[in-house]
C-alpha cells in the first residue's frame, strides 16, 4: 500500500525526465534512505537504468519492474566495461528516445567520472541533468561516527583518489604538498594501494602513529570499521571493499559518535 507521503512525492513538481535525455544521478553511499527525492523521482520515470556496481539491489528495486537495468560497474582487478563504451551506450540509448538514468554510487562528480560522461553528452548534443548524491566521503563517514571536520581537530579536509585511470597510484600527486595541506585526508579507492600511499605520506612527514580509519560498505548493514595507525595500515590484509580511508584525528570522536550500532542495523536500513 502506498502511503500518503509517497503520493505527495509522486505529485511533487519535479523536473520532467524527457525522452532522449540522460540524468546522471548519485545514489548515495548505499542505504536507500539516503537517496535524494529527485533521485527517487528519476528511478520512477526512467526507461533504462545504467548503473554502477556500487548501487545496491535495494535501490535498484525501487524502480518499476519493467525498467531495463544495465550493469556497467567498474571494479578494480575485475573485468569491467571500458569508460568509452559506457559513454557510447548512454548516447545510443538517448538517441533511441529513451529516458536514460545513469546511476552512480555516491555523487557523480566526486571521483565518479560524471564530469567526463556529461562532457561527452554535451559534445554529442544529448540533453542531460546532474542529480547530486550524498558522497560516501561525507555521508558514509557520518555512519561511522567520523565528522570530516570538527572545531577541536581540523578546519580543513582534503579528498584524494587512491588510483588514476591506469589503476595505479596517481603519479601527478605532490605528496609533500598533500601531507601538509590538511589535517584530515579522505581517500577514495585507496585500499589496493594503501601500503604505497602510507609510505609516501610517511616520507612526506605525516606521523607514524596518526590515526587511520577504514570504513567499508558504508551506510549498509554490512558496514565495517577498522581502526589502525599510518605505520600499521600497510600490514592489514584482505580488507573489505568498497571502502573509504580516513587519515587524521577526527577518529578520536568515534568513541561517542558511533551511533550506527548493531541495534540500529537490525531495525533501520538507510
Amino acid at each position: 500500500m502506498i502511503g500518503p507521503h509517497l503520493v505527495q512525492l509522486a505529485q511533487a513538481d519535479f523536473p520532467v525526465f524527457a525522452p532522449g535525455s540522460v540524468w546522471l544521478v548519485g545514489a548515495g553511499p548505499g542505504g536507500p534512505g539516503l537517496l535524494t527525492l529527485l533521485a527517487f523521482h528519476a528511478l520512477g520515470q526512467a526507461d533504462v537504468i545504467v548503473h554502477d556496481a556500487l548501487v545496491s539491489p535495494e535501490i535498484l528495486a525501487l524502480a518499476p519492474a519493467h525498467v531495463e537495468r544495465i550493469h556497467a560497474g567498474k571494479r578494480g582487478g575485475r573485468p569491467s566495461p571500458k569508460q568509452a563504451d559506457i559513454t557510447i551506450q548512454l548516447i545510443e540509448l538517448a538517441r533511441q528516445g529513451k529516458r536514460v538514468l545513469r546511476l552512480k554510487g555516491g555523487d557523480p562528480f566526486m571521483f565518479g567520472r560524471g564530469g567526463e560522461e556529461a562532457g561527452e553528452l554535451a559534445r554529442s548534443g544529448i540533453a542531460f541533468r546532474i542529480v547530486p548524491g550524498i558522497s560516501s566521503g561525507l555521508g558514509g563517514l557520518a555512519y561511522a561516527g567520523l565528522p570530516v571536520t570538527h572545531r577541536d581537530t581540523n578546519h580543513a579536509v582534503l579528498f584524494l583518489t587512491g588510483h588514476d585511470e591506469t589503476g595505479t597510484v596517481p603519479s601527478a600527486v605532490d605528496w609533500p604538498a598533500i601531507a601538509r595541506a590538511a589535517p584530515v585526508i579522505v581517500m577514495f579507492m585507496a585500499v589496493k594501494h594503501l601500503p604505497l600511499i602510507a609510505r609516501r605520506l610517511l616520507d612526506a612527514g605525516r606521523e607514524p602513529d596518526e590515526a587511520v580509519t577504514i570504513v567499508a560498505h558504508a551506510a549498509r548493514p554490512s558496514q565495517t570499521v577498522i581502526e589502525t595507525t599510518l605505520v600499521e595500515a600497510p600490514r592489514l590484509v584482505d580488507l573489505p571493499t568498497p571502502a573509504i580511508v580516513v587519515l587524521g584525528a577526527v577518529a578520536r570522536h568515534r568513541h561517542n559518535l558511533d551511533w550506527y550500532v548493531e541495534e540500529v542495523r537490525r531495525h533501520v536500513f538507510g
